[in-house]
């Protein structure tokens, strides 16, 4: 196993958890993550917190960055927002985050 993968694991909206390898040399977050394994994230802003598309919860107790004004203001615009509410763009993968659980929020149906 190389250096500079972590396993993260996410769980869809069905309930299924994937456990993915995340490499931590590439600059990727967790919304860039979750589409390269073809999980259902839109990403619609491309990362720039400017949508909630990729809101996820946090399922596990790692410490992460505070939340950007920029996240916040989003998250205070998002449906089904919980405690444990981040935008997967702004989670960059990292050693610190090494064995992350994660749940993806549901989509408004509008």
């Amino acid at each position: 196993m190389s250096d500079n993968i972590i396993k993260v694991t996410v769980t869809d909206r069905e309930g299924k958890d994937h456990e993915l390898d995340a490499p931590t040399d590439m600059g990727m977050n967790m919304m860039e993550l979750c589409k390269a394994a073809e999980l259902p994230v839109e990403g619609t802003c491309g990362g720039m917190a400017m949508c909630a598309s990729c809101h996820m919860y946090i399922q596990s107790d790692h410490t992460l960055n505070d939340l950007s004004d920029d996240e916040e203001d989003m998250l205070d615009q998002a449906f089904f927002v919980e405690e444990n509410s981040r935008l997967g763009c702004q989670i960059h993968l990292s050693h610190e985050i090494d064995g992350l659980k994660v749940r993806l929020a549901p989509i408004n149906n509008d």
